[in-house]
């Protein structure tokens, strides 16, 4: 019986980050049963995708799962800004032959609201996680009310403090090595992120709930060292997404191929561009253009539905310049392998202890 375990009832100290985008159920599924705690990311689900993913997963897999959510503030619209990022677009529009007309269409990045609760509350999952913060005072009672433990990602000591104070019962230290969307809310200063090494003493030391330690973690090495350091488990994602049961693109796949087998050849960046909002990737056109940080750039979410046009032409011809890449700074672990023998090697080392 680990920390872990008691925390949320998996066997293995191995969380499988939610990745929208790049996988559904099929993947969290595969790392239940190997025993570590698959995750669902739920933002980008419309209701009626949720009940079917959840109905999959529950199906799937009788063990403890996490359903993943966002907890941003919707922007108000700005018509004059987006119309001035589509103004600095035209250029690549043109070059595929394309107008630059927006269509709105198509999944949206969404908080977490009383509809979303409403059809996660029969299925009381043992891990409700949240990015971008916490949701209000009672929605997260509703979720406690479960019996669900709540976690959520910090990438500074405030943010951990804050999480602590309102009634998380874990929290995830995301380090600047991480994939994907950074989970900072209550400063966007980039400068005040810090590595997982780093973020992971200083808030072990801040805090009394459990502390999970999440960025750059690719080895059962890795693994172990992180809960050397303190923490009751580790975040993984990076790793997963060349695993079979990922839905991650072949364009995707390729791109991560490439970096891994080639270091150096495609470097990640953190950048704005995709959606409005900090995450890492890799580098590709659209970085290359207009920079990894583009203060024209849309407010999250509305980046992504600006270069929709500009991402399906371009991926159906093969290419990836509109893609985003999400890749954490370790892509060692990225292998053709199944998740659950991913999840196997990951805590090998934890479980001869």
């Amino acid at each position: 019986m680990t920390d872990f375990t008691t925390l949320t009832g998996c066997r293995l100290p191995i969380i499988q980050a939610p990745m929208a985008g790049v996988q559904d159920s099929r993947l969290a599924a595969a790392v239940c049963n190997a025993g570590g705690l698959g995750s669902l990311p739920a933002a980008m689900l419309a209701p009626e995708q949720l009940q079917q993913q959840l109905d999959n997963l529950t199906r799937a897999t009788s063990k403890p799962f996490n359903i993943n959510f966002f907890c941003h503030t919707p922007p108000e619209a700005d018509p004059v800004k987006e119309q001035h990022w589509l103004s600095l677009l035209k250029p690549e529009f043109e070059r595929l032959g394309l107008d630059n007309t927006v269509n709105t269409s198509g999944p949206q990045r969404q908080p977490f609201s009383d509809i979303q609760a409403e059809i996660l509350e029969p299925y009381r999952p043992a891990v409700i996680s949240f990015h971008f913060g916490l949701p209000s005072k009672p929605l997260l009672d509703r979720v406690k009310s479960w019996g669900s433990k709540v976690i959520s990602s910090a990438t500074t000591v405030a943010e951990a403090r804050w999480l602590e104070t309102q009634g998380a019962d874990a929290v995830i230290v995301q380090g600047l090595e991480a994939g994907g969307h950074r989970g900072h809310f209550l400063r966007p200063d980039l400068e005040e992120q810090q590595s997982r090494n780093t973020l992971l003493q200083q808030v072990k030391e801040a805090v009394q709930i459990p502390v999970i330690a999440a960025g750059g973690i690719a080895s059962a090495k890795e693994v172990e060292a992180v809960i050397s350091q303190g923490a009751v488990a580790a975040q993984v994602g990076t790793s997963y997404l060349l695993c079979p049961e990922a839905t991650t693109s072949p364009l995707h796949r390729d791109a991560l191929t490439q970096a891994r087998d080639n270091p150096g050849s495609r470097q990640t960046v953190i950048t704005n561009l995709f959606s409005g909002r900090p995450a890492r990737g890799l580098v590709n056109h659209l970085i290359q253009k207009f920079g990894p940080i583009n203060q024209e750039v849309p407010d999250f979410p509305l980046a992504a539905v600006s270069i929709a046009g500009l991402r399906a032409k371009a991926e159906s011809q093969g290419q990836d310049d509109f893609t985003p890449l999400w890749s954490g700074t370790n892509l060692s672990g990225c292998q053709d392998i199944s998740a659950a023998e991913l999840t196997q090697l990951l805590a090998s080392t934890i479980t001869r202890v």
